[in-house]
């Protein structure tokens, strides 16, 4: 009972006085309990031995696995550690253990010896260069003392010993592990006994705060006093619409992402938060709400919902009585149709051109020429211009287009590009000479609209033209 008692002190006074090893950060501490075995055997004890006293050691690791012969083991839990983990893989920790021995080596000595020790240790977890979430083997190093007392004559020897070994956790829980543990203590003193000590265990992780109980510990939680979820590091999605409370702008409203957490009720691009008319679709222009006949008036201001008007007429339209599409109010006759060129009075009469007109004016295009492969146009045509452009200021009413025509030498791409830019040429020309743009247009047709074959020069030459049709009139 007494070297119980020493045992329960001894622990205690591991567990207040000793830090060290452990699983992880989340859970820095540890206790593990369970059985040890000691076998004297590999430090070559002779016949004549006595408690604390070795003989010459053969070979170390000889009958290693000889447990039924070499070992010591007490049925009983018989080992204590507690243990906490200090950062990347290290862990360190305090054990204390009793054991009753019974034989030394193949020899059984003159009535059992209790065994007790006390061992500080450093351990390295291997189990990230394996890449493995729950076999955990690891190497230890440490020091310690073991004390040796004979049950017959009370005598009590204590020896340092300095301590080496390999372990092996499996982690069948978060929390939890089964382990085994061979450990070779070497005694500092050359005349006094060295030893394996082999160690199975059952352990237990704790120490993690998990303040919100989250499931999520305090220190991996971005949000540790709010339950929140693993997705957003411990943060919470209050309306669970996938978009943390931090970054969602409507947190207690299920939205979309598009709209920083916000709701669309209406469907209508526009968030609620944002929209004047939330469950009615309608336009970003006019916050939200809806305009159903598009004239920029919303429709709980508009006079005319349903027909397009001016601000000024409360939305609704001004009338047009000759339908001229001048409206009445900037109609100087309102009763007849006219133009707005004309304040909306009808034109006077203007002489319309003819076919004939037309012909002509298309053999007088035909002396316009150009530099070669060129957009320019020759001086020597300029006369001729000049007489189209005279002509054509007889007929102000009609909106002409020049067309620009090549043969099929080349590629389409660059008839095309040349035929638009002559007519562009000829258009500009006229433009100079008092011809209203308004009434010039100007097209490439490259070599898409022949008059003539193109397998002859002759045929070529024709197709090589500028001609002039009629728009409007």
């Amino acid at each position: 009972m007494k070297h119980l008692n020493r045992f329960l002190v001894a622990s205690l006074l591991i567990m207040f006085v000793g830090t060290v090893n452990a699983q992880d950060e989340n859970n820095p501490w540890a206790i593990n309990v369970g059985v040890n075995a000691v076998d004297f055997y590999p430090t070559g004890a002779v016949e004549n031995s006595i408690p604390g006293v070795g003989g010459e050691s053969d070979a170390l690791f000889d009958e290693f696995f000889n447990a039924e012969d070499h070992w010591n083991i007490v049925p009983s839990v018989s080992y204590l550690q507690v243990s906490r983990y200090i950062g990347d893989g290290f862990t360190v920790g305090v054990a204390g253990s009793l054991n009753r021995i019974s034989q030394i080596g193949d020899r059984v000595p003159n009535g059992d010896l209790q065994y007790y020790s006390a061992d500080g240790d450093v351990n390295y977890s291997l189990k990230s260069l394996i890449k493995s979430e729950w076999i955990d083997p690891y190497v230890t190093v440490g020091a310690g003392y073991s004390w040796l007392e004979s049950e017959d004559t009370g005598n009590n020897i204590g020896f340092g010993t300095a301590n080496g070994g390999l372990g092996l956790r499996l982690w069948i829980a978060e929390n939890f592990n089964v382990g085994i543990r061979s450990q070779y203590k070497h005694a500092f003193e050359e005349d006094r006994n060295r030893l394996f000590q082999h160690v199975a265990t059952l352990g237990v992780a704790f120490g993690g705060k998990d303040t919100d109980g989250d499931g999520i510990y305090d220190k991996d939680d971005a949000c540790p006093e709010v339950p929140g979820l693993e997705e957003f590091n411990g943060c919470p999605d209050s309306d669970g619409d996938g978009i943390e409370d931090s970054k969602d702008s409507c947190p207690n409203v299920a939205g979309l992402a598009e709209f920083d957490g916000c709701a669309d009720s209406d469907g209508d691009g526009i968030p609620d938060p944002k929209d004047a008319c939330p469950t009615v679709p309608g336009v970003a222009s006019l916050a939200g709400c809806p305009d159903a006949d598009g004239d920029g008036i919303k429709d709980a201001d508009d006079g005319c919902p349903n027909e397009a008007g001016p601000r000024a007429n409360n939305g609704c339209p001004y009338q047009d009585a000759d339908g001229d599409g001048i409206l009445d109010k900037d109609d100087n006759c309102p009763n007849e149709a006219g133009t707005a060129a004309n304040d909306g009075c009808p034109e006077p009469e203007v002489p319309q051109i003819s076919v004939e007109v037309i012909n002509d004016l298309n053999v007088q295009f035909q002396n316009v020429l150009f530099d070669y492969n060129k957009a320019t146009i020759r001086t020597e045509s300029f006369a001729t211009l000049n007489n189209v452009a005279n002509i054509m200021k007889e007929y102000t009413n009609t909106v002409f287009l020049i067309e620009g025509h090549t043969d099929d030498r080349g590629r389409d791409s660059y008839n095309l590009n040349l035929s638009d830019q002559r007519a562009a040429s000829v258009r500009s020309y006229l433009t100079n000479r008092g011809i209203s743009s308004s009434r010039l247009q100007s097209k490439g047709f490259g070599e898409a609209r022949p008059v003539a074959s193109n397998g002859t020069a002759a045929g070529r030459q024709q197709n090589r033209r500028v001609e002039l049709s009629i728009i409007s009139q």
